[in-house]
Order: C-alpha cells, then sequence, then structure tokens
C-alpha cells in the first residue's frame, strides 16, 4: 500500500486574534506565531517582527477575523483558496487554539462550547488504551483524532479523500504530527478492502456528514469495518448532532441499528455526538 508523504510547513501564522490582543501595548509582549502551541516575548512598538518579516500595525489591522494567515516570503496569505467545486479555508476559533477546517462554509469541529482540538481527545479517549495498538482513522481532515491516537502510543493508519485537505493541513501547525501518521489518499469506502482481516485494535470514524457522504454510512461499508477490526476491538463513530433529523430519519439512531446490522455491539454516547461499537 503506497502512503501519501505529508510535510508541514512550520511557517509562521498571524491571526486577528492575535493582533487585536496586542494592540495598543508596548514593551515586552507575549505572542504566539502558531496558535498557541508555544509562546515568545518581543518588542512591540509600532509593528512586529515575524521571523525576519517586519510588519506595521497599520498593515495588520486590515486582517479579517475568519481566516488564518501564514507569513510566506514575508506576505501574510489567508489558508484558504478555491480548488474545484469547494473553498477550502482554515477558520481560527480563538488565537491559541487549534483552528477548524472549514468547506465551502461548512466547519468540520464542533466549534460551539468547545475546541477542535478538545473535540478530538474526547473522541479518542472513548477508545482507551491504545497504547501499542494499531489504529484505523477515517477522514483525517486536519488530523487532529489520528495525532491524538498518536501520541497515546498508537501506529496509526489515516484515510483522506480529498488531497485539498492534506494541502490545507500543512499549513496548520497543530497538524504537524501527521508526519508520524500513515496516509492513505483515497475514498475510505475502497482503501478498506485492501487491509487484512483483523488489522486494527480500533477504529475512528469521523465521517462527512449523511449528505455528503452517504457511502460511509452504510451496512456494506459497517461491514469492512467489522471485518478489518481484531475481535474485541473497538469503533468510536461520530455521527453528528445527537437527535438531528434529516427528512424525518434520526442520523444517530440509524447509525447505531446499521453498525448492529454488520454485527457490532452499539453503545450510544451522546454527550460525544457519536455511538460506540465493539466487536465481540
Amino acid at each position: 500500500m503506497e502512503f501519501y508523504r505529508f510535510r508541514a510547513r512550520r511557517l509562521p501564522i498571524i491571526t486577528k486574534g492575535l493582533i487585536d490582543s496586542i494592540l495598543g501595548r508596548s514593551g515586552r509582549v507575549r505572542v504566539s506565531f502558531d496558535m498557541g502551541i508555544s509562546f515568545t516575548e518581543l518588542d512591540v512598538g509600532d509593528g512586529l517582527d515575524v521571523g525576519g518579516c517586519w510588519f506595521s500595525f497599520d498593515d495588520l489591522k486590515g486582517l479579517r477575523g475568519e481566516y488564518v494567515y501564514a507569513v510566506v516570503d514575508c506576505r501574510l496569505w489567508p489558508v484558504a483558496f478555491f480548488r474545484g467545486k469547494y473553498f477550502y479555508k482554515l477558520y481560527p476559533v480563538s488565537p491559541f487554539n487549534a483552528p477548524t477546517l472549514e468547506i465551502s462554509g461548512i466547519k468540520m469541529h464542533r466549534v460551539v462550547g468547545i475546541t477542535p482540538w478538545r473535540d478530538a481527545a474526547l473522541k479518542v479517549d472513548a477508545l482507551k488504551g491504545l497504547r501499542g495498538k494499531r489504529v484505523l482513522d477515517i477522514c483525517t481532515g486536519l488530523g487532529y483524532t489520528a495525532i491524538h491516537a498518536y501520541r497515546r502510543g498508537a501506529d496509526v493508519v489515516s484515510i483522506e479523500v480529498d488531497e485539498n485537505v492534506l494541502d490545507i493541513a500543512s499549513y496548520n501547525p497543530w497538524s504537524a504530527d501527521l508526519e508520524n501518521v500513515n496516509i492513505v489518499l483515497g475514498d475510505a469506502y475502497e482503501v478498506v478492502h485492501e487491509f487484512d482481516s483483523g488489522e486494527f485494535d480500533a477504529i475512528i470514524h469521523d465521517p462527512p456528514r449523511f449528505s455528503l457522504a452517504g457511502h460511509l454510512y452504510s451496512v456494506d461499508f459497517y461491514s469492512e469495518l467489522y471485518r478489518v477490526l481484531r475481535r474485541g476491538g473497538s469503533l468510536f463513530h461520530y455521527a453528528g448532532k445527537v437527535g438531528y433529523r434529516r427528512r424525518g430519519i434520526d442520523i444517530v439512531k440509524g447509525v447505531a441499528s446499521r453498525l448492529a446490522r454488520a454485527g457490532f455491539r452499539v453503545r450510544l454516547m451522546r454527550d460525544l455526538r457519536g455511538v460506540l461499537a465493539f466487536k465481540p
């Protein structure tokens, strides 16, 4: 199996929230150019020295709050682009927390009352005891669930269908540890057939909404996940808003029902908006 070669760009990052937090201040100021991963102190006057690039506050006042900006060749580049029929961008939740991915206006993480990083951590925590385990992470996105599993000592394989998403992730400081994850580029519905039966100890399935990727919610796909999971293994399936109904259909209960039909024992986890499933 061929893996995607992910490389983090490790460029300085600036957001309007960061600039707002230091406007009007002078002298030594604590700042972060990687959205809160690390901090440094700088002398602030009428602008900022960012990795040898000077930006006046007059220039920085024009930043838009809904964008993350990377410093590229001493210019501020919004991490956003149109490709094909979709508009991709990093969306800053706060100046010093992990951003979310937004595709054509749809945010890929929970951002109300929780940060995307914490949201991903809770999903991985539901699986418990991942050290030394082999984990399949479906729908890489910015890689937060894959990275949390890796940092818990797991050997992680992640699947992402859209290379544009991985390009966006390469600018995100919080995605840098994806360099330690084996990423397969392709549709998970097809890729899963390439794995051996019982190859994984745990699975994290965090697909796009049902209307965008209904095949990743099908009994056929769940049956393949059952096949590649070892006996006694567990799966966490994020299903979205608990109680959400599409044309009168309860999405979460539908996920639980189809997982059961595929052979899993299931338990709703309403606080995490998902389903925890086990292979007996």
